[in-house]
């Protein structure tokens, strides 16, 4: 019998690499069918595994999507975040509050099971995902104390104030999305979210960010400029060009 008439074997994966294939494949399907219509038998089916594998490593589904979750956060954490030197507190304040509306909407069925599911778990405070959102959330109190410290924002409100009443907008901006019962603009909330803030921990030595009409007509006025200039270079060889041309030279008048 010829080599190419046996039936390949399936390569097997190290162990490792065989959960790391697991997590994603299921992130994938989580994204596709969410959570109430994901099944283990598709996701054993995309892996190349029977289902008595995925229960090898998890022990049910919910500890299958749990460790999803910690990757998701842990893979957060290792990004490499926007440098805020040089720009205002309004924009840096901005910059956190887009940033965290536009994971919740990149990610609706992972944020959908970290909240309404995980939790409300009496059990949730002592698992890895919540220290692992602690860690998540205290970035925010850091960059608070940078603008306070140069005097853009004040000092007299209590850091863990200021970081719920972040995301305490943020959740409310995203809960009819999270529930499938409505939608948010990204742009739209965070917009709103970042002006009330600003104005309420704002000092008077704070850069005030323009209003969204008037910088909006500042770009407009400052591209015009622009194309102004480029028109006028370019008509300007034209011109003397044209000036100096055989037909541009009047005729000679004739004596009588």
């Amino acid at each position: 019998m010829s080599r190419t008439s046996e039936p390949q074997r399936r390569t097997r994966l190290p162990r490792d690499e065989r959960i790391t294939r697991i997590l994603s494949v299921t992130r994938e399907l989580l994204d596709e069918k969410g959570y109430d219509r994901l099944l283990t038998t598709e996701i054993a089916e995309r892996c190349g595994l029977s289902e008595a594998a995925i229960y090898k490593y998890f022990e049910s589904k919910r500890d299958l999507l749990i460790q999803v979750a910690e990757k998701w956060f842990e893979e957060m954490l290792a990004e490499d975040h926007r440098s805020f030197e040089g720009m205002s507190a309004f924009e840096a304040l901005r910059h956190v509050i887009w940033r965290h509306l536009a994971i919740v909407k990149r990610h609706r069925e992972l944020t959908r099971f970290v909240l309404l599911d995980l939790r409300p778990d009496p059990a949730y405070r002592a698992m890895p995902l919540y220290a692992l959102n602690r860690q998540l959330l205290s970035q925010v109190p850091e960059l608070l104390r940078t603008y306070i410290a140069s005097g853009d924002l004040r000092g007299d409100i209590p850091l863990a104030v200021i970081r719920d009443l972040i995301f305490g907008a943020i959740e409310h901006q995203t809960w009819a999305y999270l529930r499938n019962e409505g939608d948010f603009t990204i742009e739209a909330s965070t917009n709103a979210i970042a002006q009330v803030l600003f104005e309420g921990l704002r000092t008077s030595r704070a850069q005030v960010p323009a209003a969204p009409l008037e910088a909006a007509i500042g770009r407009l006025e400052r591209l015009a400029d622009r194309l102004e200039q480029g028109a006028g270079a370019a008509k300007a060889p034209r011109a003397s060009k044209a000036a100096s041309s055989p037909a541009a030279k009047k005729a000679p008048r004739r004596r009588a």
